[in-house]
């Protein structure tokens, strides 16, 4: 069913923090960006054999294998690519050369729908009659736009014109940032990068299986038409439900809330040390963060029933 940002637009105060319990194989090592360690072996091979060991491997194996059969050196390469990029520190892998690449891809289709079902161009008027909802308030705005999107599987909100700005004015000091979705088996990571008003995600293993051909797995759509006069901005998803659920989407989503509408200085530092002390950032104070504020814990509990 359909999701609303879990608390609402303002988070309450954090929550005790409690110890984190060993979170597996999915948090990337010390100096990496994904995965568990290679070992000592070098090339394609043993950037395979790692890739093998990663607990979503599996998830992604069809595209793997296909790649692999269809054009074997270009497999190679970007395991070679692999190893390279986890000699880097988190945060130096490709998020710009990914989002420069989906732009591109976006502006060659020419189309209203791109590769992996997401509408290009999703405007606010291709959902709703904008014109006529001019003459409600920012109340009965809301209560359409809940109404709309409780029945469909999707993520959707009603963001606070201060928020927004809030978040958008970050957004352009710092277009991406390392996200962490609870599984069972600890967390598995996601690239968020910012296009316009629209937040494209795709998990860390489908960049480094798939370079800079890797598609979006979840996008949020940010409406602004409303913003000036009715004090709102509008928000809703797409999402690739071959790898995410509604729960995922919004797992992800009220992490742009925590992470790039906090007051807390200490919480968007990891957004600026991700884009701009990138040697700095640790992959461990994302999840820390969302153990400390609670929404680790809330959103853990929800995965663990929904996803193996």
């Amino acid at each position: 069913m359909a999701g609303p940002l879990l608390q609402g637009w303002g988070l309450g105060a954090a929550l005790e923090p409690r110890r984190l319990r060993p979170l597996g194989l999915l948090a990337p090592p010390a100096r990496g960006v994904l995965g568990p360690a290679a070992g000592t072996g070098t090339g394609a091979g043993a950037g395979e054999a790692a890739l093998e060991e990663n607990p979503f491997y599996g998830k992604y194996r069809h595209k793997i294998q296909e790649l692999r059969r269809s054009n074997p050196d270009v497999f190679e390469s970007r395991m070679e690519k692999r190893n390279e990029v986890k000699k880097q520190p988190v945060g130096h892998s490709k998020q710009g050369e990914f989002i420069r690449c989906m732009e591109e891809k976006a502006e060659g289709l020419g189309t209203k729908t791109s590769k992996g079902g997401f509408t290009k161009d999703k405007t606010l008027d291709s959902i709703l009659n904008v014109e006529m909802v001019k003459e409600k308030s920012a109340e009965e705005i809301t209560q359409i736009w809940n109404q709309y999107f409780s029945a469909k599987d999707t993520v959707y909100a009603v963001i606070p014109a201060d928020k927004f700005d809030l978040i958008w004015k970050r957004a352009q000091n710092c277009p991406s940032f390392l996200y962490a979705l609870p599984r069972k088996e600890g967390y598995e990571f996601f690239v968020g990068q910012w296009s316009g008003t629209e937040l494209h995600f795709t998990s860390l293993i489908n960049v480094q299986t798939q370079g800079e051909t890797a598609p979006s797995q979840l996008v949020l759509y940010h409406y602004p038409d409303l913003q000036k006069e009715k004090g709102i901005v509008l928000m809703t998803a797409e999402m690739d439900s071959k790898f995410l659920v509604v729960h995922d989407a919004q797992c992800l989503a009220n992490q742009v809330q925590l992470f790039y509408a906090t007051d807390r200085s200490e919480t968007y530092g990891l957004v600026e040390t991700f884009n701009h002390r990138s040697s700095e950032f640790k992959y461990m104070s994302v999840i820390a963060e969302l153990e400390q504020s609670g929404l680790g814990r809330e959103l853990r509990s929800g995965q663990v029933s929904d996803k193996s």
